[in-house]
């Protein structure tokens, strides 16, 4: 047996799980037998190229990615969308919550959790620390941590691959007076400090030292009455409300995120037992809860994100949609400025989220005549312009008439790869690293591009396509597979042509 093989049957085995299959329903399906999946997923099977392509298929996984290749979408756009499509529960909300579960010595279980490979990344390294994990009826999740966490046996792969692998910091500074966690990965968007984590955890006598590949952690804890944030960031504030959460007295915590993730955060820590004042403001205090052992369910929001992924969607497909459980709070802003480009919408119901707090809308777009803003577009952290909706605002800005300026100041790279849309017959000039001019309305081509290794900048260059007459390519999507599921057929539901493709 060897390495390789055992990898992909222990991957096989796993996305099996995760689609609530048997081993006898997976072999049905492939007109195979329950013996011969079994022999696949222990590693003891050779497995043609064949096989792997039905097995992507069947399981709607990019095994032969997997195994070396990678996956690719064929877009045939022009098409204007109809119907409805529904927004699903927060990617950012969801790897924050999964490393706060190691909070709790209880049970914890997480409902509607997307299944996306950033969130496979978090399991797969909780799993292999002894946490046991697993998928429940309707994408909810099931977490139970073991007596003594094996941070020996911790999956680097997976850790190396994921920026949310720095939020175990938090966590575990309760369990541990020494450890280390591998080096933050993600999207590539130039230099990520993660300064303002150290800063803030000093404060709490956590010392780290970043050394070969490892954040190297040493604990010698105690509790600050007040503390200011270096930056005013969202995993930073996560990490330290986990920090603060099993301390004993109370924490105030200065120039905090007060965006819908670090929210979800605060609502599932007040459902562990710790008491959380100052929700949705940039001062929150935290009184601890020292021991932890319970059975809690959470329901987190939805992904503001994803409302705006579609909301982009209609405008450039010049499409009529209903888009459903938009999280309005945390959309005020980006709607306010589309309503003055003259993107037509309606807001056609209003109601709260599962998680009793968030306010949820349906929201209605119309097909609509777009012009420039005349002052730049910028964002900034909540309440203003979300910083991952920004990117949404540059192929609505491309086909709006006049020219936008796109500042985004947040990282040193995206704003590069925003010029891909030139590839698709955008009219974008890159000022600095930080700025473009756009000037429209441009009409988007077809055209073959390799998805750029970030998420929204690779989602931006999808959202062209759908807009452009003819058929498109967009290779190596592994960066959008991070951040929604299931997207090429949820799409499809409403009237968008995208092929999913697997290299060999």
């Amino acid at each position: 047996m060897t390495l390789e093989k055992q990898k992909i049957g222990n991957f096989i085995r796993r996305i099996r799980n995760e689609r609530g299959l048997t081993q006898q329903q997976l072999a049905s399906k492939l007109n195979t037998s329950q013996s011969a999946i079994n022999r696949i997923e222990k590693g003891r099977q050779n497995l043609s190229m064949e096989m792997l392509a039905r097995l992507s298929d069947v399981l709607d996984a990019s095994i032969i990615t997997f195994s070396g290749g990678s996956t690719n979408y064929k877009i045939e756009g022009g098409h204007s969308l109809s119907g409805e499509i529904e927004t699903k529960v927060s990617k950012n909300a969801s790897v924050g919550l999964l490393c706060a579960s190691l909070l709790n010595q209880g049970t914890t279980v997480l409902r509607k959790i997307p299944k996306i490979e950033e969130v496979f990344r978090i399991i797969e390294v909780l799993e292999s620390i002894g946490v046991n994990v697993k998928w429940l009826k309707n994408n909810d999740l099931e977490l139970k941590p073991p007596k003594k966490l094996r941070l020996d046996k911790m999956n680097l792969e997976a850790g190396r691959r994921t920026r949310s692998v720095i939020m175990l910091m938090g966590p575990l500074v309760h369990l541990f007076n020494n450890f280390k966690i591998p080096y933050a990965g993600g999207c590539r968007l130039g230099k990520r400090s993660v300064a303002p984590h150290l800063y803030a955890l000093e404060e709490f006598g956590v010392n780290v030292k970043t050394t070969g590949g490892y954040y190297h952690t040493s604990v010698r804890k105690k509790q600050p009455e007040r503390l200011v944030l270096y930056e005013s960031g969202d995993t930073v504030t996560e990490n330290v409300l986990m920090t603060a959460a099993k301390m004993t007295g109370t924490t105030e915590i200065r120039m905090a995120s007060a965006n819908y993730m670090v929210q979800e955060m605060c609502l599932f820590l007040r459902k562990l037992g710790v008491k959380i004042e100052g929700l949705g403001t940039t001062t929150l205090k935290i009184t601890g809860a020292p021991v932890i052992n319970k059975r809690v369910v959470y329901s987190p929001s939805e992904d503001p994100i994803e409302s705006m992924l579609f909301l982009s969607i209609a405008a450039i497909t010049n499409s009529r949609l209903t888009i459903k459980r938009c999280p309005f709070e945390f959309l005020e802003l980006e709607l306010l400025k589309l309503k003055h480009m003259g993107y037509n919408f309606k807001i056609i119901k209003k109601y709260k989220a599962d998680n009793g707090y968030t306010d949820l809308v349906d929201i209605k777009t119309e097909p609509s005549v777009l012009v420039a803003l005349t002052e730049k577009i910028e964002a900034r952290p909540f309440p203003g312009l979300n910083i991952d909706n920004l990117p949404f605002f540059v192929p609505i800005s491309a086909i709006a008439k006049g020219r936008t300026l796109i500042h985004d100041w947040v990282y040193e790279d995206r704003a590069i790869y925003y010029t891909e849309l030139n590839k698709l017959g955008a009219s974008i000039s890159l000022v600095d690293p930080h700025r473009v001019y756009i000037d429209g309305p441009s009409k988007f081509r077809p055209a073959e591009i390799v998805a750029p290794p970030a998420l929204r900048p690779a989602v931006i260059i999808l959202i062209a396509m759908l807009g452009a007459n003819g058929v498109s390519v967009l290779r190596n999507v592994y960066s959008i597979s991070r951040g929604y599921e299931n997207l090429p057929q949820r799409l499809n539901s409403i009237g968008a042509k995208i092929e999913v493709m697997r290299d060999i």
